[in-house]
C-alpha cells in the first residue's frame, strides 16, 4: 500500500499516519519505504513542517535509527514528545527509547 500523489511531504504524512499507537518508526525506515533511502533528513524536514497537534499526524512516533528523540524540540516542550510516547506505553530513558526493537514499526514489512 504505497502512498499516492506526487508530493513527498504528503507521502511522508500518509505513512506516519499509519504508525499504530505504542509503536515507532525511524526517519530512515520511512525514507527507504518511499524509495529514497538516503533521504532520512527529508523525512525529518517534512515532519517539521506539519503542525502535528492540529493535523493529527503522529510525528512523535518517528525517532532516529537509535531510538533517540531527536525531534523533541518541535513539540512545544522539552518533554512533550517523550510524554506522548510514554502515554502509549513506550519506555524511555534520557530521551531514548529502551528496547527499540520491541516497539519498532517498519513500513517495508508492515505495509505489504
Amino acid at each position: 500500500m504505497k502512498p499516492t500523489g506526487d508530493d513527498f511531504f504528503d507521502k511522508v504524512f500518509q505513512v506516519v499516519r499509519l504508525i499504530p499507537p505504542g509503536r515507532v518508526s525511524s526517519y530512515g525506515a520511512i525514507a527507504s519505504y518511499l524509495g529514497v533511502a538516503r533521504s532520512a533528513r527529508m523525512v525529518g524536514w517534512a515532519l517539521n513542517t506539519c503542525n502535528w497537534f492540529e493535523t493529527g499526524i503522529p510525528a512523535h512516533r518517528v525517532v532516529n535509527r537509535k531510538g533517540l528523540l531527536t525531534g523533541k524540540h518541535y513539540f512545544g516542550g522539552q518533554t512533550t514528545m517523550a510524554d506522548l510516547l510514554k502515554s502509549e506505553g513506550i519506555h524511555i530513558e534520557n530521551d531514548q527509547i529502551i528496547n527499540l526493537e520491541k516497539y519498532f514499526w517498519n513500513p517495508a514489512t508492515e505495509l505489504l
